[in-house]
């Protein structure tokens, strides 16, 4: 049975990740591919927990590296139940966000050691990385205007200054030049139909050999 293959969707708040995830589930499903659909912070029972610790305003005081090691004890649970075991079963995993999101928000917007976040990265998923990863960008100000004009509470993390999500969006641009062979940038100020459209041609694009074989 041949493999699944891994694709996470990231980028900041307001980016539109939510928003094409179903997309490329649809987009994928239409080539008669298995998929299951997931998210970060959360995917498990375990997962959807430490999401509501990991979130709750009340919570605002949150030591940095406590913060840090919640995400990887649900991205331990997440990977063991969920994500390896579809993969090996030839499924399709897509992604709300996983480890880079770790990298651009603990490490880049909290300031945390990067190879702090590198160690548990090992530990955590030994050898599993994404086949792909997609990442929304777009200027915080947009960013930061759509997440407000939801109208929902903002979290935690959402509370979070300005500075602090230009710290992420760098962090999350130099993983993305650090890593050309498995990251597609996708400017994601556009109409949703255009990010879209760009969406389905970077997939089209990078697994062109997987289905022409």
């Amino acid at each position: 049975m041949q493999r699944g293959r891994f694709i996470v969707l990231e980028g900041g708040e307001g980016a539109g990740k939510s928003s094409n995830l179903h997309c490329l589930q649809q987009m994928l499903e239409a080539r008669g591919l298995p998929v299951l659909r997931t998210r970060e912070p959360g995917g498990t029972p375990l997962g959807e927990a430490l999401r509501t610790i990991l979130l709750d305003s009340v919570y605002a005081g949150m030591e940095l590296k406590a913060e840090l090691l919640l995400m990887f004890a649900m991205r331990a649970q997440h990977v063991a139940q969920v994500i390896r075991p579809a993969l090996e079963a030839g499924t399709w995993v897509v992604s709300d966000r996983f480890t880079s999101s770790s990298y651009a928000y603990q490490g880049g917007g909290r300031g945390l050691d990067n190879a702090a976040i590198a160690w548990l990265e090992h530990f955590v998923q030994d050898d599993l990385r994404p086949d792909l990863t997609l990442l929304f960008d777009t200027p915080v100000d947009i960013g930061l205007a759509r997440m407000h004009s939801r109208g929902e509470p903002e979290d935690r993390i959402e509370h979070e200054g300005r500075a602090f999500f230009e710290r992420v969006r760098n962090h999350f641009l130099a993983q993305a030049a650090a890593a050309p062979e498995r990251f597609v940038v996708l400017d994601a100020a556009q109409s949703l139909d255009a990010v879209q459209a760009a969406m389905r041609d970077a997939v089209e694009c990078f697994f062109a050999p997987l289905w022409t074989d």
